[in-house]
């Protein structure tokens, strides 16, 4: 019998000689890549399927419409929780994609040209199933409930408080679990460091609607973004109309969550916002498989990459007063991701080889308009 969520849920955090060494401090991996679906979405996607199955007994089916980390979290904890589950998918989805949906014994339905007339399918499809339950992918209070658990570990592994925490966000789901993680365990003053990639950084540009004079942060979004209100919670969000980052695949939200935009907003503590190249989530991908021996998509390389670019780590952790920086105690979130292949990294290295030759600098987006420089 395979083990249930709760049994495959615990992952390891270990402490990183490299890391530590290259910032100088205590830095920490909490590695989430290695939960059945490969990523950190097994936590609050499986806490919602049981929650459904407790709702609809056996018969319950779950249906999602995701071709990325949702979709497979779905379906393994469908097959681990012993329910249906259907997945549906645009045209054009990799058979990978679909072979492992499969393998999880997922149906899959592949339908539409765009995703949003297969979410569309998939909510009808729901809609005539008394027994289907749609699994959000990052909106949803269960699934943050569900994420919390990582921060519950941490707590309990470190036996301490960090400094920092980093993660990355797309759509917001982990970082819900994170900052409620946090409430919980009286961590609200811990530092909740966010990285997202140029071309898929709606979280960064949303908090900046909020946090700055509203013609300024307006008239720094880009072209292919606009400013709307959320009705329910009157925070402002940044809705992104198209993406240009290779790490949109995971990343890429037409908009970020407004309740977590509002808890962050809202929380006593700092949430940090930073928007990476994606040449420098290159790089960092391929040091960080070099050093750790650990293959993890782009969206996770940019978490990682304050961990290899000492002077944008120090500008975003400071010690704090009477604190020796070799002190400081940090918590990387290896969030993992399927959506990545030896082929695909070095396809990648090829393409921004020219790029990091040519030497410079690098310019991160953070807060309040700041501008970050690191060297390539």
């Amino acid at each position: 019998m395979p083990p249930t969520p709760a049994e495959s849920m615990r992952n390891t955090i270990i402490l990183s000689p490299y890391i530590s060494k290259t910032l100088g401090c205590k830095a920490y991996l909490k590695l989430e890549n290695l939960h059945p679906c490969h990523s950190f979405k097994y936590r609050g996607i499986s806490h919602f399927v049981k929650w459904a199955k407790e709702q609809h007994g056996p018969s319950t089916h779950a249906i999602i419409a995701s071709g990325g980390n949702a979709g497979l979290a779905a379906a393994c904890s469908a097959n681990i929780l012993r329910v249906t589950c259907t997945v549906y998918l645009p045209q054009g989805a990799a058979q990978s994609t679909i072979d492992l949906l499969r393998a999880q014994n997922a149906e899959v339905v592949v339908i539409g040209r765009f995703y949003a007339e297969a979410l569309q399918a998939a909510k009808e499809a729901a809609a005539s199933d008394v027994h289907a339950v749609v699994v959000p992918a990052y909106e949803h209070e269960l699934l943050w409930e569900g994420h919390s658990s990582m921060i519950d570990e941490i707590a309990s592994q470190l036996k301490k408080k960090p400094d920092a925490i980093f993660c990355s966000v797309g759509g917001g789901g982990m970082l819900g679990g994170i900052l409620a993680g946090c409430k919980n365990n009286g961590w609200d003053d811990v530092l909740v460091a966010t990285m997202e990639t140029g071309g898929s950084d709606c979280f960064h540009y949303s908090m900046a609607l909020n946090q700055m004079p509203e013609a300024e942060a307006k008239a720094r979004l880009p072209d292919n973004v606009s400013a709307v209100q959320d009705e329910e919670t009157g925070v402002m969000l940044a809705h992104m109309h198209s993406f240009s980052s290779k790490a949109s695949g995971s990343l890429g939200a037409s908009q970020p969550a407004a309740r977590v935009v509002k808890m962050a907003l809202e929380r006593a503590g700092q949430v940090k916002t930073c928007s990476l190249p994606d040449a420098l989530a290159i790089q960092t991908c391929a040091r960080f498989a070099d050093e750790h021996k650990i293959l993890v998509e782009l969206a996770c390389a940019a978490t990682l990459a304050p961990a290899f670019k000492a002077p944008l780590f120090n500008d975003l952790v400071q010690p704090h007063a009477g604190q020796a920086p070799e002190d400081r105690t940090v918590v990387f979130i290896v969030c993992g991701g399927f959506k990545i292949s030896l082929a695909e990294l070095e396809g990648y290295r090829k393409d921004t080889a020219a790029e990091v030759a040519a030497g410079g600098v690098w310019d991160i987006l953070s807060d309040q308009g700041k501008v970050i420089t690191v060297e390539k």
